[in-house]
């Protein structure tokens, strides 16, 4: 039996709710759009990349939003000893470049880990906590501003690429 994305439920938010929540209301939206835009699609067409000669695939948007997810939140801010999501000596752009239909299933189930495990360690902190990246202070606000952006332009791109894989467009 072939693989395929399960279907998805994108969360209502609040729109007048204290800003953590609206924050948070807004990352989880866009984390599930990008699932939504997987939805259905089997291993291989979430590893295909439709628009030569981009590399980009449904399958790389996962696993590169998988190491974002885990560098901001995990790595740079709560100072979690975690592994990088690939090593280092595959290149900067290993999530969209070493791309196997067969982990589509493992990179999948591996993103939905993640954001629990993002979530897990902002628990109970302030947007206003901070941390320093690069040798200049920042805070947890600007990490969800920062990811909600990266999501929301990458939506963008799982909008096209599915589009572009099938013909299924809009939400």
């Amino acid at each position: 039996m072939t693989w395929r994305a399960p279907a998805v439920e994108r969360p209502d938010g609040s729109l007048t709710a204290p800003e953590r929540e609206l924050l948070q209301g807004y990352l989880d939206f866009y984390r599930s759009t990008l699932l939504f835009k997987c939805a259905g699609l089997t291993a291989e067409e979430l590893a295909a990349a439709p628009s030569p000669p981009s590399n980009l695939s449904l399958l790389g948007l996962i696993r590169h939003l998988t190491k974002v997810e885990r560098i901001w939140f995990r790595i740079h801010f709560a100072e979690v000893p975690a592994e990088p999501v690939f090593p280092p000596a595959l290149g900067k752009d290993a999530d969209f470049e070493l791309i196997d239909p067969g982990e589509a299933q493992a990179a999948y189930e591996g993103l939905v880990a993640e954001w629990k495990l993002s979530d897990e360690a902002v628990a109970g902190r302030s947007l206003d906590d901070r941390f320093t990246f690069n040798g200049t202070e920042s805070t947890l606000r600007m990490i969800y501003v920062h990811l909600i952006g990266e999501y929301a332009r990458h939506c963008g791109h799982a909008d096209l690429l599915r589009e572009q894989l099938d013909g299924t467009t809009g939400a």
